[in-house]
């Protein structure tokens, strides 16, 4: 997409965010009611229509989502924001944008995982070894990543040594090694970590080094870990840490750069920190709550993953409920991570837990029943609010995506955004390639 496109991407996209900043920049914790029921009020009666279970199936599924609350939220703006009623239609496409995706299948790598083509059968068992102990769906998106990456697949790219940004055990890299048959330096802080990769790598005599450091200490200028001739990836580096490999290698003029960003609150500071010349003239402010709605959506939840998750909702804002009654205080009192074990019991222990917890008293004639039910009813209160919210999380992504690409661009490369696998496999699966042209 040429630069023009994806500048007008963002600013449609960034207009969207900012109108409807009401519908999902907010704490579904803090409301006592839908906040923006007077404004939307046809958008609230179509979440209360909907039952918990229809709740939960739609959030996992952001085309039917879209589908469900878009004409209620389209009478709405007709009806109150009139003047506006006509650009805004244009942009909700925007709700359930998808990226353009690849044409290479992620099973060739496995298919033909030597250039050679020779010996096929004893190559393939070969790399079956290579993912081992790495979870299906993990071992789904290395394969998919690492086919993005082959020049061989992609005519733009060239043979480059790589790095591997926030490498772990090296898994992408050590694949990479294998199939490209390239130098590959793997950047990783954990100590354990590149031991094990370092020895995997050794075993199977790859061109492939670790190197233990943390990606956020000063770099030696003696020894540069970004060069010009090399090419940068990293898959799933989190919040910042993918960030300081875009400012390193745009430093470094690095050829070319190939990231899927991810948690994108994992952040040092409080609030985002836009790269982008666009992005840093928007009137949008992240905090890191904020931050956190492109990550909330589900994919692989089982009924009993989401039961747990439900009843520790409940739980946790009935517990709330009483501490706020208790301390005198309306304000809301963060509680330890639960274990699922902890709700096998009663209402009235994990109470007792939580209290203890924040060294809270609790006196002797509680109801716990009715604070049991307050509890439930603002559970479902919450996820109406977050459904709504959840509306606007692809949205906020695309927006993150193209600060990002258009940071790289106002740098000298062309850049490209597409998907590198299905959304089945991970959510996560956005990809930002870059090549420096200037």
């Amino acid at each position: 997409m040429p630069a023009t496109d994806y500048q007008l991407s963002f600013n449609a996209v960034d207009s969207l965010l900012n109108t409807f900043k009401p519908l999902w920049q907010l704490v579904a914790f803090e409301c006592e009611h839908l906040p923006w029921q007077h404004k939307f009020p046809h958008l609230a009666q179509k979440v209360w229509q909907l039952d918990d279970a229809e709740i939960d199936s739609l959030d996992m599924d952001q085309l039917q989502l879209v589908e469900t609350l878009l004409p209620s939220l389209i009478c709405d703006i007709k009806k109150h924001l009139h003047p506006q009623a006509e650009e805004l239609m244009s942009q909700l496409s925007l709700l359930a944008i998808t990226l353009p995706t690849h044409s290479i299948n992620p099973e060739s790598i496995q298919q033909t995982p030597d250039r050679s083509q020779k010996n096929n059968n004893d190559k393939t068992k070969e790399l079956a070894h290579f993912s081992a102990h790495i979870k299906g769906r993990k071992w789904q998106q290395i394969v998919a990543f690492a086919n993005k990456v082959d020049p061989q697949n992609q005519p733009n790219l060239t043979l480059l040594p790589i790095l591997e940004w926030c490498a772990g055990k090296g898994h992408l890299g050590r694949l990479i090694a294998k199939t490209q048959r390239v130098d590959v330096i793997s950047l990783e802080w954990q100590a354990r970590l590149c031991e094990q990769g370092q020895g995997f790598a050794t075993q199977w005599q790859l061109p492939q080094t670790f190197i233990c450091a943390d990606a956020f200490m000063p770099l030696d200028p003696e020894k540069p870990l970004l060069l010009t001739q090399q090419h940068a990836i990293s898959l799933h580096a989190c919040g910042d840490l993918h960030v300081r490999l875009l400012n390193l290698a745009v430093s470094a003029k690095t050829q070319a750069i190939s990231i899927s960003p991810c948690c994108y609150h994992l952040i040092q500071q409080s609030h985002y920190q836009p790269l982008s010349i666009a992005a840093k003239a928007s009137e949008l402010s992240l905090s890191r709550h904020d931050l956190q709605l492109p990550l909330q959506q589900s994919i692989i939840a089982t009924p009993k993953q989401q039961k747990f998750r439900n009843q520790q909702v409940s739980w946790r804002l009935g517990f709330d409920s009483l501490q706020r009654n208790v301390r005198g205080i309306n304000a809301y009192l963060p509680v330890p991570t639960v274990k699922q074990s902890q709700l096998n019991g009663s209402f009235t222990e994990f109470c007792q837990w939580a209290a203890d917890q924040k060294e809270l008293v609790l006196p002797s004639d509680i109801d716990f029943t009715d604070y049991s039910q307050r509890g439930f009813e603002r559970q479902r209160l919450t996820k109406r609010i977050d459904l709504v919210a959840h509306l606007f999380r692809r949205a906020l992504e695309y927006w993150l995506l193209l600060d990002r690409v258009c940071f790289l661009q106002e740098q000298g490369y062309q850049v490209a955004l597409t998907e590198f696998c299905a959304n089945s496999v991970t959510p996560r699966n956005a990809m930002i390639q870059a090549i420096k042209t200037n």
